[in-house]
């Protein structure tokens, strides 16, 4: 099944789920790999080092210094790959609220990582704007 692409069906239809607990972002150098145990929701292997995405607890657990702490929303319509603006309108929302978003897309959901202290702020944001589809950038 292919992901939508029209702009305003994604706004309408993308229904965020705050997901519970916190997350945070933790570089490695790229020689050291990391502990097995670990159960990173996604990572990336840059230049500088390999960046792991994981819950908190984890990091706290195995002594992993990260900068910030995020809540984890996903917007679970099925949005293509090749969708043009749909996570730069929802950014833009988000910036003008004072909200900064991480975002990481998969196959099938984009995923936002907002500061977690004001996650409640974003989904309210979030929800409202849905509501609003019209208002998409053309």
């Amino acid at each position: 099944m292919a992901g939508e692409t029209n702009p305003s069906t994604l706004l309408t239809t993308m229904q965020p789920v705050l997901h519970p607990g916190d997350y945070v972002f933790c570089s490695l150098p790229h020689a050291g790999g990391y502990d097995p145990s670990l159960e990173p929701i996604g990572y990336f292997k840059e230049e500088e080092g390999l960046t792991l995405i994981l819950p908190r607890p984890q990091a706290d657990a195995a002594g992993l210094s990260y900068e910030a702490v995020f809540a984890l929303i996903t917007l679970t319509v099925h949005s293509s790959l090749e969708a043009v603006g749909f996570l730069a309108a929802i950014a833009t929302q988000l910036a003008s609220h004072g909200i900064s978003v991480n975002p990481v897309s998969a196959f099938y959901h984009d995923h936002l990582f907002v500061p977690a202290d004001q996650a409640e702020a974003a989904m309210e944001l979030l929800q409202a704007f849905s509501q609003g589809g019209d208002r998409y950038p053309k």
